[in-house]
Formats: C-alpha cells, sequence, structure tokens
C-alpha cells in the first residue's frame, strides 16, 4: 500500500538518509524513536509536506514523490492537531469534501458518517475552543477520515491525553480500523500503546529505520 524507497530528507541539521520500509494494506504499523530523530519529518514526507532530496515514495505502486499534499488523498493528524478555533466541528469534517466540490448532500452524509463512527455527533455544532483533550482528538481523526484516505498519519496521538482518556483513543483507533480498513502509520515514544495497537514496530535510529517486531 504504501512503500519509501531509499528516501532521503533534509531537515535543519538533521537529516534521514536512505529510508526504506513499507506497509501493507490495512496494517497499523508504529513508528518508535527518541524525540528528535525524525519521526515527524517522515509523516511529512509521506504526506508531501516536506521534499525528499533522493529516493521515492509509493502510494499502492504509484510514485506519488513530487506530487502535491492534496493529490495524494493521505489523512494526517499532526501532534498539534492544527484545529481552527473558528470552525465548528461539522466544518471541519466537510472541509476536504468542500474543496472536492463534492455536493452538499454527499457531504452532510459523509459529516454525520463521521461524527458517528467517532461518536461526536453532538458536537457537529461546536467550536473546538471549550472541546476537552479527547473530545479534539476526535475531531481531528475526523477530518483526516472524512474523504476516505486509504493512507492514516498520526503523530503521537496520544500524548497528551489523561491516561482515562489515552484507553479510550486507543480503543477508538483499533474501532476506526476494523471499520475503515485503512492503513495507518502511527508515531510515538510510548511503547504501551505500541504493543496495543500495532501490527509491527519500526524503529527509528541515526536517520534508519529496523523492525522491532509485532505490537500486541
Amino acid at each position: 500500500m504504501i512503500e519509501l524507497k531509499n528516501v532521503s530528507i533534509a531537515a535543519g541539521e538533521f537529516r534521514v538518509s536512505d529510508l526504506s520500509f513499507q506497509l501493507q494494506r490495512g496494517e497499523h504499523v508504529v513508528l518508535m524513536g527518541r524525540t528528535g530523530r525524525g519521526k515527524t519529518t517522515i509523516l511529512e514526507a509521506i504526506c508531501g509536506l516536506r521534499p525528499v532530496t533522493s529516493g521515492q515514495i509509493l502510494l499502492g505502486n504509484v510514485d506519488v514523490t513530487k506530487w502535491d499534499p492534496a493529490d495524494r488523498r493521505i489523512g494526517y493528524v499532526p501532534q498539534d492537531l492544527a484545529l481552527f478555533p473558528t470552525l465548528r466541528v461539522h466544518e471541519h469534517f466537510a472541509f476536504a469534501l468542500t474543496i472536492q466540490k463534492k455536493p452538499r448532500e454527499a457531504i452532510e452524509a459523509r459529516v454525520n458518517e463521521i461524527a458517528d463512527l467517532l461518536g461526536v455527533r453532538g458536537l457537529l455544532p461546536r467550536f473546538i475552543q471549550g472541546l476537552s483533550g479527547g473530545e479534539s482528538q476526535r475531531v481531528a481523526l475526523g477530518r483526516a477520515l472524512a474523504a476516505e484516505p486509504p493512507v492514516l498519519l498520526l503523530d503521537e496521538p496520544l500524548s497528551a491525553l489523561d491516561d482515562a482518556t489515552r484507553l479510550e483513543i486507543r480503543g477508538l483507533l483499533k474501532q476506526v480500523q476494523q471499520k475503515t480498513g485503512v492503513t495507518i502509520l502511527h508515531v510515538t515514544h510510548n511503547r504501551q500503546d505500541a504493543e496495543a495497537l500495532a501490527d509491527r514496530v519500526l524503529v527509528l535510529e541515526d536517520g534508519r529505520v529496523s523492525e522491532a517486531g509485532n505490537g500486541g
């Protein structure tokens, strides 16, 4: 489904060099590594927010290395969520669909479908300000999933949550994958999250990835 072939990325003084790995369709793969080792940089390169200096990024055997982010159809939830305080939850879910010029009826149906999947139907008319951490995480997931991407990238999705909410969102991520079949690449430094969610765990060290085995 997604493959990096000998990818190198420059990020300031830090470089990811000659990186190669792949994810199969429907896998939940966790990428671990210490802070500042380039995990976020890799996600940004996959979704097109950061250029690569060499190598290829393939989605379904199609080389998308030079494609614009919108053309890649990859869902991305950054660590800071990047939600817009002036938009309602409904508008976040409808955002990508509106850009794609979907019919209004189709947008409404998809917004409601995502809201039901994530258990946030009651939040649709609300603004982001005042939502809890768990609610905000659900909104960010919904926005990323609304356009039905085949691949979902998650950057530390559980790091800012309390223990009870962390367990809740873990369960939600499992449910989302079971119901949608989306392929997930999930960055974390938390081994418990990796063991609970991952089909496979990869470790990034010194700009290279090694296989650490299976998750839970």
